[in-house]
């Protein structure tokens, strides 16, 4: 018998309802016929400063200097079972967005371990080598935490236009890859 299972979708587009998010959606969809509780938080509606290098949570023991919506979230990735990063191609990486975020778990260092990771992404590009800087920032990023585990990269290629997602095969893959997480 599968246990249930804490999933956490963090969403960097800065546009709902765009491809992205319905991948993420589909993954979503997937979780909960499994039995997974699941959370979507959109980064776009969040106040997350950038980390500015000041070296308080390392000479302190722990925890950001900063105080916004950074703790919350934090909290919640260290609480899950299953971290899901999903992010359109912004010249070849992530967004903004979800690049704060991620620059920001650095004063998290050793509270963030042993999640279950996914990335989800589309964009314009149709072929992998168009999605390697993005795949690569997700591996440098999980990397940085004791017993993550990359459990799949789900690319949406050849999706620009808002709604080009929904007959791309990453919708399946989406919804599959959620089912089993």
């Amino acid at each position: 018998m599968k246990t249930s299972k804490q999933v956490l979708v963090i969403e960097g587009s800065p546009r709902k309802h765009g491809n992205t998010d319905l991948l993420s959606d589909e993954f979503i969809k997937g979780a909960e016929e499994a039995g997974h509780e699941t959370e979507k938080i959109y980064l776009s509606e969040k106040n997350i400063g950038y980390c500015v290098d000041c070296e308080v949570c390392q000479a302190e023991g722990g925890g950001c200097a900063k105080k916004d919506d950074f703790q919350e979230i934090k909290d919640k990735i260290a609480a899950c079972d299953v971290l899901v990063l999903v992010s359109p191609v912004y010249y070849y990486s992530v967004t903004a967005q979800l690049k704060t975020l991620i620059d920001r778990t650095y004063s998290a260092l050793t509270e963030i371990s042993g999640k279950e990771c996914y990335l989800i992404t589309a964009g314009a590009g149709d072929q992998e080598k168009y999605f390697q800087t993005i795949i690569d920032t997700y591996h440098g990023f999980i990397g940085c935490f004791s017993d993550m585990k990359d459990k799949g990269v789900i690319l949406g290629l050849g999706a620009q236009a808002k709604g080009s997602i929904k007959d791309n095969p990453a919708m399946t893959q989406a919804y599959e890859a959620g089912k089993n997480s």
